[in-house]
């Protein structure tokens, strides 16, 4: 069983990981531990590995092999990948891209004690900072690697954690992964599944028409009610069957 998670900056990854470590016995690959075990095998202490890389790029493609290579040699393994780019490289794993409203994502990493490489002067900051690091990544993977970061359909799964526990989010990968093992229904016929919170569809309390619909459609839904649905052929999204928001259910689920 392997899972490959990344995401949006401030999205809880890190959390999530230690979850499926503490509860679930998952041995967590970060890109630094998988940094670490390429300097053991080359003999270098992680200093003398952390400066090799600012100077030669080479040795990110090291660390894209070295996940590679774990993934082919721990198939059986209950291993998840905490990484930015671990769902390209590693060998057939359950993709989960987590995402955050850029506003939660900058209250999180604001109110964090994340040391001296992370200072924000407010809120506002932290936001602005978050989007222009994000804006560089993406250039950056596009440039060495070709790939398109944000396209969702890079991924198996989705998941909003703007208004979702860590705990809640770790169950639900864990099953949303056996029901892409297993292949039954749209694990079996779809690229990506999207569960997204209401509130990042439309103000919490209002009613007001559902930005994804179908563009002939003025039906407006209630804030407090989750909408399940399914993308139609003129690329719009289409209501399959309402049910109400609570712990079991607190997401929209969108096919792509």
């Amino acid at each position: 069983m392997h899972i490959t998670l990344t995401g949006n900056l401030g999205s809880g990854k890190s959390t999530i990981c230690r979850i499926l470590e503490n509860q679930y016995g998952f041995e967590i690959y970060s890109t630094g531990k998988v940094q670490r075990k390429l300097a053991e095998e080359m003999g270098l202490t992680v200093l003398e590995m952390n400066q090799r890389m600012c100077s030669d790029p080479s040795y990110d493609h090291k660390i894209d092999d070295t996940v590679a290579r774990i993934s082919r040699e721990q198939a059986d393994e209950k291993i998840c990948f905490d990484s930015r780019l671990a769902w390209h490289f590693a060998e057939k794993s359950f993709k989960v891209f987590l995402s955050v409203d850029i506003n939660e994502a900058a209250r999180r990493v604001f109110n964090d004690n994340r040391g001296d490489v992370e200072k924000y002067k407010d809120q506002e900051d932290a936001k602005a900072q978050l989007i222009a690091r994000a804006e560089t990544e993406d250039k950056r993977y596009h440039e060495i690697y070709g790939i398109n970061y944000f396209d969702f359909n890079n991924y198996n799964l989705v998941l909003d954690s703007t208004n979702c526990t860590p705990e809640f989010l770790a169950e639900r990968i864990l099953k949303e992964h056996d029901a892409y093992i297993e292949g039954d229904g749209f694990y079996a016929d779809h690229s990506c599944k999207l569960l997204i919170g209401p509130s990042r569809l439309y103000k919490q309390g209002t009613r007001v028409s559902f930005p994804a619909g179908p563009k002939s459609s003025e039906t407006a839904y209630d804030a407090n009610t989750a909408l399940k649905c399914k993308k139609v052929e003129d690329g719009n999204f289409e209501l399959e069957e309402e049910a109400c928001i609570g712990t079991d259910y607190p997401l929209v689920q969108l096919y792509i």
